[in-house]
């Protein structure tokens, strides 16, 4: 299904808390909708799947009016799927049963079949005979996968589906999920507000906000070329260092000049520049200094908190083998492939 939403506001307790949102989500895309708690992320995927009432705009599927004015297609008319964020599993069957439980429709034998292999698809091939409170929750959550899948659903929709899960199954379920995803060739829409997620499953990301879809793209395009402050503070680390733009988009900082394709009207501006951890290198033979006042040790590499001699600090990866002290002084230059500079906000 291609997925459009148009110009969209949701609300609850007759509160708009988002407002405006326009995205597309092609035929087999992975979207995901990615930002703070109480947003109205959840809202809005509710909405798509037919649960909540659109309060202005329109939601269509393959160009077929899903929600608008004076439309509301319910939800089982929809051919979307949903894997909510407490699995809702039915503990009086099995895992086949639930599987299998949306296939009602069919003769036995066949949707016995389609749910066998669904749950070969998401690795539990032999967990058809167990009761769902003996799974784990990553396993309880690929049943739940399974059992939306099973009905061949046109998009599948998702709810923080890991969020009840150690942080460090989140990034290896979420690719498995989205491996399952692609081999169905179903597009899916997922809410959550970490980005390991987002990053792992999504083909292009939305990030909400501020009552309002901040950016719609890829994550590479979000880390790099965040479209404003909160997209840019929300997405990845990075701090915004001081400087200043000529009228020929020449930028001023402590590390030197760097070019910006934003340029001042005939006078200097006070501007924000975007460094990532990233984009400040540590070099010894760097003539700029800065000073290690924190250090984060992440196996592989440093993350170090630099003080630069103007008091402004910025942040570095460093590989691990550089093992640094807090205190001492290291040499850093920039390698910016991208050069985001913001207007200075006064207060």
């Amino acid at each position: 299904m291609r997925l459009e939403v148009d110009n969209a506001a949701v609300g609850y307790g007759g509160r708009t808390v988002l407002s405006g949102v326009s995205f597309a989500l092609e035929q087999g895309e992975v979207g995901c909708l990615l930002g703070p708690s109480a947003a109205g992320k959840t809202t809005l995927l509710r909405a798509v799947a037919g649960f909540e009432p659109l309060l202005a705009g329109a939601i269509r599927g393959d160009g077929q009016v899903l929600s608008g004015p004076g439309v509301r297609l319910p939800p089982e008319s929809r051919h979307v799927g949903m894997v909510f964020q407490d699995h809702a599993l039915l503990p009086h069957l099995d895992v086949l049963g639930n599987v299998q439980f949306g296939l009602f429709r069919q003769p036995r034998r066949q949707a016995e079949s389609r749910a066998r292999d669904m749950l070969e698809l998401v690795g539990l091939a032999d967990a058809g005979a167990r009761a769902p409170h003996e799974l784990s929750g990553g396993q309880q959550q690929r049943v739940a996968l399974a059992r939306a899948l099973a009905a061949r659903p046109r998009l599948v929709l998702l709810d923080e589906p890991f969020s009840s899960l150690d942080p460090n199954l989140r990034e290896s379920l979420a690719l498995d999920v989205r491996a399952a995803l692609k081999h169905e060739g179903v597009g899916a829409l997922l809410v959550t507000h970490s980005q390991i997620e987002a990053f792992a499953m999504a083909d292009r990301i939305g990030v909400v906000g501020l009552g309002h879809l901040q950016q719609w793209g890829r994550a590479y395009d979000l880390y790099h070329r965040p479209a404003n402050r909160f997209v840019a503070g929300f997405v990845g680390e990075g701090v915004l260092l001081s400087g200043r733009v000529d009228d020929e988009g020449h930028v001023t900082t402590p590390f030197g000049a760097v070019r910006s394709r934003v340029a001042a009207a005939g006078t200097a501006t006070d501007v924000d520049v975007l460094l990532r951890p990233d984009d400040v290198i540590h070099d010894d033979d760097a003539p700029l200094q800065a000073r290690i006042v924190a250090r984060h040790f992440r196996g592989a590499e440093f993350l170090y908190t630099l003080e630069l001699d103007d008091g402004q600090r910025v942040e570095s990866l460093v590989p691990s083998h550089h093992d640094h002290a807090v205190g001492q002084r290291i040499g850093v230059r920039l390698d910016l492939e991208h050069v985001v500079v913001f207007p200075r906000e006064t207060q």
